[in-house]
């Protein structure tokens, strides 16, 4: 008997076509991109043929490809639907993704709403940036997300505004200068983008000294007196840290619901009632 395929390895070679790339595919399956790559190559050592051409940055498959990644939807399809089968009566899972960005005030109560709104459902959270978070949700890894973004490049469907802030240390207030040192995620962040066009505005110097990927990397280094962050909150300080005056308004951010391609109209309007009746109350 041949050396059957590795189901593990063609949900890799799928994911890659559905999301167009390496990069997005080890995102949607929560795999490092070297494992996503080695997956392919082991794929194409089992069948003894290329199966993805590089162009640049974009990705090709190459005939062998195209006719592997047929079979694996269908084998794929075949025993994904005997494990449901076989699951019986369990609960279905509802993966829920939120952003990180107001995780200290917004997410415990947040995802608490979400979770008592779904008791049918096994409920998982993913916390991440809303970036990632609309990647994943366009890639089917993610049931819906709760995001923020601002008006001109929301996805999804609206549900609240927060309020942004600059926040900085009471030690860095004591010593504060004309230039602002600004702490952010690295690109693309859409506040990071919004406050230095503020301060450009304001005719106000603006340096970025330090950014990260993660909130806990942001907060970290606003907490150490590098310099100011600009948050969502509601209505008060992220801890250790203190309102600063004198800079200019940031305005609101939005808050929305983004969904998957064929989530059930009825899941998605319960999480956007339930969302939007959290955020008209605060």
């Amino acid at each position: 008997m041949a050396n059957p395929l590795d189901l593990v390895h063609l949900r890799s070679l799928v994911a890659i076509a559905d999301t167009g790339g390496f990069g997005r595919a080890a995102a949607t399956l929560h795999l490092s991109q070297s494992t996503v790559s080695q997956h392919v190559r082991l794929l194409e050592k089992r069948v003894g043929k290329p199966l993805v051409a590089r162009q640049g940055r974009a990705t090709r498959f190459t005939q062998p490809g195209e006719q592997l990644i047929a079979e694996a939807r269908r084998i794929l399809a075949v025993h994904d639907e005997a494990l449901e089968r076989l699951a019986g009566t369990e609960r279905p899972t509802l993966v829920i993704g939120s952003t990180e960005t107001a995780a200290e005030q917004v997410l415990p109560r947040v995802l608490g709403d979400l979770r008592d709104a779904f008791p049918e459902w096994q409920v998982q959270f993913h916390i991440d940036r809303s970036t990632q978070m609309v990647e994943a949700v366009r890639g089917g890894s993610i049931d819906f997300a709760v995001i923020l973004a601002f008006a001109d490049d929301a996805p999804g469907r609206s549900v609240g505004e927060l309020p942004l802030g600059w926040y900085a240390t009471e030690e860095w207030l004591a010593r504060r200068d004309v230039t602002v040192p600004l702490v952010a995620y690295v690109e693309p962040c859409g506040m990071r983008q919004r406050a230095l066009a503020r301060l450009a505005d304001a005719h106000t110097t603006a340096e970025v000294v330090a950014e990260s990927t993660s909130l806990e990397g942001v907060l970290a280094a606003a907490r150490a007196g590098i310099g100011v962050a600009v948050l969502p909150s509601e209505g008060k300080a992220p801890s250790g840290l203190v309102p600063v005056e004198g800079l200019p308004a940031l305005g609101t951010i939005g808050v929305h619901v983004a969904a998957r391609r064929g989530l059930e109209p009825a899941v998605e309007s319960r999480a956007v009632e339930v969302l939007s009746r959290r955020f008209a109350a605060a």
